[in-house]
């Protein structure tokens, strides 16, 4: 028992002497670290205060060199100012000078004003007294001069035998003999250079116009032979008995041709549209290989649609380039039916629209209404779309059409005179005239056989001179019309119309041609004499 006391009174103490260990060695460990961190602040503390005196040392640098440059600014600045003052103080004793010269200058103008005003009126006394002295001797010599007039015309009427009246009389009549003679030729002078003076300056302004327009496409033809890939198609477009060319001819208004042409059928109608429709139809059909009557009718309504719209789209496009606006659909549609007419090989569509600017260019150079120009110049030809369709000349169609459809009386007016059908009252009516006679007649603008034109044209004159009275006659306006000069003694003012209405049945008779001939006998008597 003992024994175990002992034991544990030795562990007792040997956990003590541990534990006093432990805490000697744990103290001095925490007393090191201790040590440590305060020499780490101290050392913290002395750099805190090396930059706090280092960076108050550079702040009071800076405010030196700040308080230094604020100095050196203030210096210049006052001796700107200082320079500026003299500156004014200089101008000021320059105004004092120079006010001082106006103060002089005045006073002198002044005393000149004043001997000015005394010298005026020395010299308006001077005048009255001199102009009072010349009236008193001017009437005196007035009086001098009646006495020696008396005298004179008293001797004259004594030696010529007539009174002063008569005599007056019988000068002015001789005066104005002479006066209207002078006059005369004056006149005819003056009308001879007016003339030449107006040739010269519509030649200016023609050649100004045609220079500005530049076309920029050909003439056109409407094709009307349909390309074939073989001869044996001819018999598929034949169809048994006929069948097929005769549903196509029934569906498009044409007749089909079908020769010996190799690899080709001829497309022959009037009507430049209906004939555009079987062409377009028969190569749809070629292509599509499906040839029988349900078919062909098909494809013609749908090709008469297709058309329809082809046709608007072009009337918009030219109105557009021609930069006409406000045109009704329906003159919109007629237009685009130009495209598939011709006139002797020139598109009559392009036709139009280079009309339509050459007018405008021609009415810009005159002062006319380049509105109304521009767009007669385009619907001149209108009644072109539809001739085959309606009696009379196409220029009177197509006035009654843009009448009809909401044109103004100066255009209906221009696309009606545009030919001669009306006598041309208006200046844009003689532009358009003369735009379509310098589109119609330019180089390559319209073709046709030289030999068969002549031919014509020598058929109509020969037509008119085949009549008594008829001493000239002039085919012009490429056959579009004749002009007859008839001998005033053979045939009188009646004579000339009958003459007139007979040549035109003989040339309906007699002739075959397109449109219609305007006929005109002139008949005119000629007094001349000559001066020697």
């Amino acid at each position: 028992m003992d024994a175990i006391i002992g034991y544990i009174l030795v562990a007792l103490l040997v956990t003590v002497l541990a534990s006093l260990g432990t805490y000697v060695y744990l103290d001095r460990r925490a007393n090191s670290r201790v040590r440590l961190a305060q020499a780490e602040a101290d050392r913290l503390l002395a750099e805190a205060e090396t930059r706090r005196r280092d960076a108050a040392l550079e702040a009071k640098d800076e405010a030196i060199r700040l308080r230094g440059e604020l100095d050196r600014e203030l210096s210049q600045r006052r001796k700107e100012i200082e320079r500026i003052e003299r500156r004014i103080e200089q101008k000021e004793e320059g105004i004092d000078r120079k006010t001082a010269i106006l103060d002089q200058r005045e006073q002198g103008l002044r005393r000149q004003e004043q001997q000015i005003e005394q010298a005026r009126d020395t010299l308006e006394q001077e005048r009255t007294r001199t102009r009072q002295e010349w009236e008193q001797e001017r009437a005196r010599q007035q009086r001098e001069l009646d006495e020696v007039r008396d005298r004179h015309l008293k001797e004259l009427e004594r030696i010529a035998g007539l009174t002063a009246e008569e005599a007056k009389d019988q000068l002015v009549a001789e005066v104005e003999v002479e006066a209207r003679a002078m006059a005369a030729r004056r006149m005819h002078e003056i009308e001879q250079e007016l003339q030449e003076e107006a040739d010269r300056r519509s030649r200016k302004v023609l050649a100004t116009t045609i220079q500005r327009i530049a076309s920029d496409y050909v003439a056109e033809t409407t094709v009307s032979v349909v390309p074939l890939p073989s001869d044996d198609m001819k018999g598929r477009i034949i169809g048994r008995e006929g069948r097929n060319i005769r549903a196509l001819e029934q569906a498009t208004g044409v007749d089909l041709i079908v020769d010996d042409t190799p690899e080709a059928v001829t497309v022959s109608g009037f009507d430049p549209v209906r004939r555009e429709v079987a062409r377009r139809s028969l190569a749809k059909l070629l292509q599509d290989g499906r040839i029988h009557p349900a078919r062909i009718e098909e494809i013609v309504t749908k090709t008469r649609t297709e058309l329809e719209q082809i046709m608007r789209e072009e009337g918009e496009k030219v109105a557009y380039e021609a930069n006409v606006v406000g045109l009704h659909p329906d003159l919109i549609k007629l237009l685009g039916r130009l495209k598939y007419r011709t006139s002797y090989g020139q598109n009559v569509l392009g036709h139009s629209l280079e009309v339509s600017m050459i007018a405008a260019a021609l009415a810009a150079e005159l002062g006319a209404d380049v509105n109304v120009c521009k767009t007669a110049g385009l619907l001149h030809d209108i009644g072109k779309a539809v001739d085959h369709e309606v009696e009379g000349p196409h220029a009177l169609i197509g006035a009654d059409i843009a009448k009809r459809l909401g044109r103004s009386a100066k255009i209906v007016h221009a696309i009606a005179a545009h030919h001669g059908e009306e006598e041309p009252q208006t200046v844009e009516a003689f532009i358009v005239a003369t735009a379509d006679g310098i589109s119609g007649a330019r180089p390559g603008a319209r073709r046709e056989m030289v030999e068969t034109y002549i031919k014509r044209l020598e058929a109509l004159e020969g037509v008119a001179n085949s009549f008594d009275g008829v001493e000239k006659s002039f085919a012009i306006q490429a056959g579009r019309e004749v002009r007859i000069l008839v001998a005033p003694t053979a045939i009188d003012d009646l004579g000339a119309a009958r003459l007139a209405r007979d040549v035109s049945k003989k040339i309906e008779e007699s002739l075959e041609y397109p449109g219609q001939i305007k006929v005109t006998v002139i008949r005119e008597t000629r007094a001349v004499d000559y001066a020697r």
